[in-house]
């Protein structure tokens, strides 16, 4: 199977979309995002999306959401983490890098011993498990892999079950904890403020540019910077308005849930038990390293766990939005990772994958 052909698939999960899927995949996003509201869940406008997506897509009846939605819906992303970022977040980095680096690297040690370990069994062919455990930049880590070897579909199957699981249970451990659910973050009164003006254009050109220059990850990345650079260098405050974020935050869900095809699905049905057992381990492991990160720096537990998440830093970052927690301390740690991932990722993943090799193989 070419490249092209597989890529194509990846973002444009269905063929045949009608009106009839849109109107049904609609309506369910409603339906679980509002049954998720009810249950006091955070981020369930990204939840409930995500989870009728994945209901249609795993029946075979999927839509095929336009590639700029899903890179706009990310530049939405990236801007409202800018505006989270208070000026003295890079002064706060600087002081504590080695917290920082520790939390970072003990969470890629963690996804790449347990992607070394299901190469070892051969549950997965090649080197799809290495790359398929990646911490982050889910969507990057699936294209490259197919170049080293990896099977795609394989690898989206792993990185997009991994986001979904931890955006859950991340919504539920905020639950738990009895973290308050807060207004949608960066929301403006209106659109003709000036904030919210600039803030949409750093969206629609940041993501274009971000795609058009083929950053990894850049239609979430550079609008994040560009959004950066103007809260440094000007007064404006950046705002989007609460309509912008919901249907950027259910185009991203969707994006996600559209990836559950059938054809993925039937690939990955042998593998699909050590998978999910290997997820919810790095997930756990995960928890136990934002508990000790909690006791070593004294952010509240739920802050701490967020940060270690070892799901992607749009969705991880929505749900830190929808609480009350450090949001400064868990995007510093989410981004990070997420640049290391992107940086040092097919590097690691190659080293990996010609260790795990059997003698012999």
């Amino acid at each position: 199977m070419s490249p092209n052909l597989v890529k194509t698939r990846l973002a444009r999960p269905a063929a045949g979309t009608t009106p009839l899927r849109w109107a049904a995949l609609v309506a369910l996003s409603l339906l679980f995002a509002a049954a998720l509201t009810a249950l006091r869940l955070p981020a369930a406008l990204l939840l409930g999306p995500m989870a009728a997506a994945i209901v249609l897509a795993a029946r075979g009846a999927a839509v095929s959401l336009p590639r700029p939605a899903f890179f706009v819906a990310q530049g939405i992303v990236g801007v409202m983490i800018a505006g989270y970022l208070p000026r003295s977040i890079f002064g706060e980095i600087a002081a504590d890098w080695p917290i920082f680096l520790v939390g970072v690297l003990s969470t890629i040690a963690a996804a790449a011993l347990l992607g070394w370990l299901l190469t070892r069994s051969r549950a997965l062919p090649g080197t799809t498990a290495v790359w398929g455990s990646s911490p982050g930049a889910a969507t990057a880590m699936t294209l490259m892999s197919e170049s080293f070897g990896a099977d795609m579909r394989l690898v989206a199957f792993m990185q997009y079950t991994r986001v979904t699981c931890c955006a859950v249970v991340a919504a539920g451990a905020a639950r738990a904890f009895g973290a308050p659910a807060v207004n949608a973050p960066l929301a403006a009164q209106g659109w003709s403020t000036p904030g919210v003006a600039v803030a949409l254009a750093i969206v629609a050109v940041g993501s274009f540019l971000g795609v058009r220059w083929r950053i990894p990850g850049g239609a979430m990345l550079l609008p994040m910077a560009i959004g950066v650079g103007v809260a440094l260098a000007t007064p404006l405050s950046l705002a989007l308005p609460t309509p912008a974020l919901a249907v950027g935050y259910a185009a991203l869900g969707w994006g996600i849930g559209m990836r559950f095809t059938p054809d993925v699905l039937r690939h990955a049905g042998r593998a699909a038990p050590r998978v999910l057992a290997s997820i919810l381990a790095l997930i756990a492991i995960c928890a136990g390293f934002g508990l000790a990160l909690a006791a070593l720096t004294g952010v509240d537990p739920l802050t701490a766990y967020l940060a270690t998440s070892p799901g992607g830093a749009d969705s991880v970052s929505i749900i830190a939005a929808s609480t009350k927690v450090d949001m400064p301390f868990v995007l510093a740690m989410q981004i990070a990772r997420f640049l290391l991932v992107i940086v040092f990722g097919p590097a690691q993943a190659r080293l990996l994958s010609r260790s795990a090799r059997p003698a012999g193989a």
